[in-house]
């Protein structure tokens, strides 16, 4: 049986496919799931949750999934493909419209990590007090 389950890890972790497809039957089963039960998270983000998981506890090795992860991620750029279409449709993006928007989203994207770091230092603080 232990050959058995080695093998099987070993062809696995070889294939790609095997990997990708592992990942997305995640992710479908964690969308499907939040949907049931009508929770107000993303399945995707759950699916991640579950991984973690099962990599914390070791029912997983992150190598596991490493090529098929790998390939997701080389070929991103496929999945944002119509964002830079709207780009090329869209000049004026290039401009000052574009130069506010990069603003708003920079300055906004500095502020919510600002503000989650006093949050989790006013916590961390509020906590340690609490022990003593």
């Amino acid at each position: 049986m232990r050959r058995h389950r080695a093998g099987l890890r070993r062809g696995f972790r070889r294939s790609r496919v095997l990997q990708i497809l592992a990942l997305v039957g995640v992710w479908l089963l964690a969308d499907a799931l939040v949907r049931q039960w009508g929770v107000p998270v993303p399945g995707g983000i759950v699916g991640l949750c579950v991984l973690l998981l099962a990599f914390g506890q070791g029912w997983l090795s992150p190598r596991t999934l490493n090529g098929g992860a790998r390939w997701l991620l080389a070929e991103m750029l496929l999945f944002f493909v119509p964002a830079a279409m709207i780009l090329l449709d869209n000049r004026q993006m290039f401009g000052w419209l574009g130069l506010k928007l990069l603003a708003v989203v920079v300055g906004g994207t500095l502020l919510v990590m600002a503000a989650t770091a006093m949050t989790v230092e006013l916590l961390l603080r509020r906590s340690q007090r609490d022990e003593h």
